[in-house]
């Protein structure tokens, strides 16, 4: 099974999460989400938050800039994962997926769970 690291290189603590997978003998599959041509669809982010147990995005949604991205507190989960789909700086980093599994690392150390 392949570890994929939903990954921000801009980003300290997805830096830190993916050094600590590699210390760690896991070497993911980097799915740099920000860049073009490696955007998340909507189908994907819905696939995301399946694996993380059935969470509304909101779960993995980056609070501070969806008020700078103006997304309503009221939006609903099908205009969050669209939003979230359009711009991508509204996920949250890093997000480690192994098969059926997905986490959050916030801490960067969450990733481990799914090794």
């Amino acid at each position: 099974m392949t570890y994929v690291l939903i990954h921000n290189p801009n980003c300290s603590t997805s830096r830190n999460g993916l050094a600590l997978l590699q210390e760690n003998g896991v070497e993911p599959q980097i799915r740099k989400y920000t860049n073009k041509s490696e955007l998340l669809s909507e189908e994907e982010l819905r696939d995301i938050a399946r694996k993380l147990g059935d969470v509304s995005p909101r779960e993995f949604l980056r609070a501070k800039d969806a008020v700078k991205f103006d997304l309503a507190d009221a939006a609903s989960d099908d205009e969050v994962f669209a939003a979230m789909a359009a711009e991508p700086r509204l996920i949250q980093r890093p997000i480690g997926i192994n098969g059926k599994k997905a986490v959050v690392g916030r801490p960067f150390e969450r990733l481990l769970d799914i090794v």
